[in-house]
């Protein structure tokens, strides 16, 4: 008979695919970083417990364009500082990513607010624009020119905090207590230039970052950089706390909350 494709694999299979998936080279993006002060409240009242606000209510926006090889991809991440525990780090409120594969295991494994859309990168000399569009939006555009070159910073670490969860079969909850993950990326940089510029957000039911507006810009930066990661479940806890927030992940919040239908076998 021949090889049944959805059957199973056999164990040499699955280890090969382990084994190349630890072996990548560095994987070189280019993107635009913008960082700014925005309102506290407005930080703070989309920080699901037990993630608490930092020092100052920053907001990051990071919009790349990764080098894979034949599978180019447009990634982005809009996120806000936040704390757990003593560790402070970012946590994102949408990452748009333009192919799937990139999404199914960002969420699937991380529990990262992946959804997919488009994503812009483009330079033209000095000339720099850089957005985010879902449903034909364009709801983050950072736009600017070189104004230099910066130093390079030495590798660092850098933390982000995702919440990992089944909605219920019910649609009572979640099927089992959510996690908290802390995803730590080691991050190196060889390029790195300043930008003078803004950042624009505009309207978008189904991405409201309009929300947190821009009060004081802190930097824009034009880079080049390749990221390692490594997440770990640090805390389960129950899902009531979080449930109010879960609509952050989905265009359509009554979907996630529908139980089937009453009289249904």
């Amino acid at each position: 008979m021949a090889r049944v494709r959805y059957g199973a694999r056999t164990e040499a299979e699955i280890g090969a695919a382990r084994t190349a998936s630890s072996r990548l080279p560095d994987i070189w993006s280019t993107g635009v970083v913008a960082v700014w002060e925005s309102d506290p409240d407005a930080v703070a009242a989309v920080l699901p417990p037990p993630l608490k606000p930092t020092g100052r209510p920053l907001v990051r926006v990071n919009i790349s364009k990764v080098d894979l090889p034949g599978y180019p991809l447009g990634a982005g991440s809009f996120a806000v500082a936040a704390a757990h525990d003593g560790v402070e780090g970012w946590y994102p409120l949408v990452m748009p990513m333009t192919h799937e594969r990139a999404l199914i295991g960002g969420r699937e494994v991380f529990g990262e607010p992946k959804k997919l859309g488009e994503v812009t990168v483009e330079r033209d000399g000095l000339v720099v624009r850089a957005a985010l569009a879902r449903h034909g939006i364009e709801f983050v555009e950072v736009r600017g020119a070189v104004s230099g070159a910066l130093p390079l910073p030495e590798p660092t670490q850098k933390t982000d905090f995702y919440f990992k969860f089944l909605p219920a079969v019910d649609g009572s909850g979640f099927d089992a207590d959510p996690v908290l993950v802390h995803c730590v990326r080691n991050e190196k940089v060889r390029r790195l230039e300043r930008i003078t510029g803004d950042v624009v957000l505009r309207e978008s039911m189904y991405d409201p970052v309009a929300d947190l507006p821009v009060r004081e810009l802190v930097g824009i930066t034009l880079g080049e950089k390749t990221t390692d990661q490594k997440g770990r479940v640090v805390e389960r806890f129950s899902g009531q706390a979080l449930l109010p927030y879960i609509h952050q992940r989905y265009d359509d919040p009554q979907q996630i909350l529908d139980g089937p239908p009453e009289g249904s076998a």
